[in-house]
């Protein structure tokens, strides 16, 4: 009885291990981006091609729901910086804020060379961001344009104080269209948590739409699915992400 007892016990936690582990790796081993230990593997040419812009998304999804449960990988950085020295192959460009508390890699439990990432104060769009996002999606083979933005954005609250210093001045000139656009019939002002969480987001979308309008060519890759353009907000208290309409 005890030899079977422990036979079972086992069994039970082998499975366990392997349904966690499942969790864990499942979506990339099915698309074939990892082979053995995932942090010690760098994206390939042929893995990423094999990836549609919603198989990508999904892969966000998932790192952000390991890193917010606290089952992140296990990663070596050191294995995968030399894993990429010599090519990448990354998966998405990422456009998000500059706020030390949400760095896109660590919380979408992303391995080096993965995605790129822009950060600039309140996550806008200019023409260098744009620039380097047509260089990400068309000449280097991304397949998401991901805006990331967040809650109690410092940026959001400057736009809606009308701060004025220096050239941050003109940064939160593009922020203040969203404060205009959003509608919200509470307290309108930055003590308000609720309404700069609400701008942030609207930033986000006006963002999207910007990206749009600009780069014709990051449009047209999207018109034809090559890419998604896709919107994203980041919650600082809970580590979860609210993929927008994606």
């Amino acid at each position: 009885m005890t030899v079977q007892a422990n036979a079972c016990a086992c069994s039970r936690s082998r499975r366990r291990f392997l349904g966690n582990s499942f969790i864990g790796t499942s979506a990339f081993v099915c698309a074939g981006a990892f082979s053995g230990h995932a942090s010690a593997a760098a994206m390939s040419k042929a893995q990423r091609a094999k990836l549609t812009p919603d198989n990508v998304l999904a892969l966000m999804k998932k790192g952000n729901q390991r890193f917010s449960s606290g089952r992140r990988m296990d990663h070596d950085y050191l294995a995968q910086q030399r894993a990429t020295a010599t090519g990448q192959f990354p998966l998405a460009i990422l456009l998000s804020c500059i706020d030390s508390r949400a760095p896109a890699e660590r919380i979408m439990d992303l391995r080096i060379g993965d995605v790129f990432n822009s950060r600039v104060a309140g996550n806008v769009a200019n023409g260098d961001i744009l620039g380097g996002m047509e260089f990400a999606c068309k000449l280097s083979g991304a397949k998401v344009v991901l805006v990331m933005g967040h809650t109690a954005c410092g940026a959001v609250k400057g736009a809606i104080d009308n701060a004025e210093l220096g050239n941050l001045t003109g940064l939160l000139a593009k922020i203040k269209p969203a404060v205009v656009a959003t509608a919200y019939s509470g307290d309108r002002s930055s003590k308000n948590y609720a309404f700069v969480d609400a701008v942030a987001r609207k930033n986000v979308e006006l963002t999207l739409e910007g990206i749009r309008k600009d780069s014709p060519v990051l449009a047209g890759m999207e018109s034809s699915g090559a890419i998604k353009i896709a919107g994203a907000m980041y919650n600082l208290r809970s580590g979860t992400i609210d993929f927008l309409g994606a």
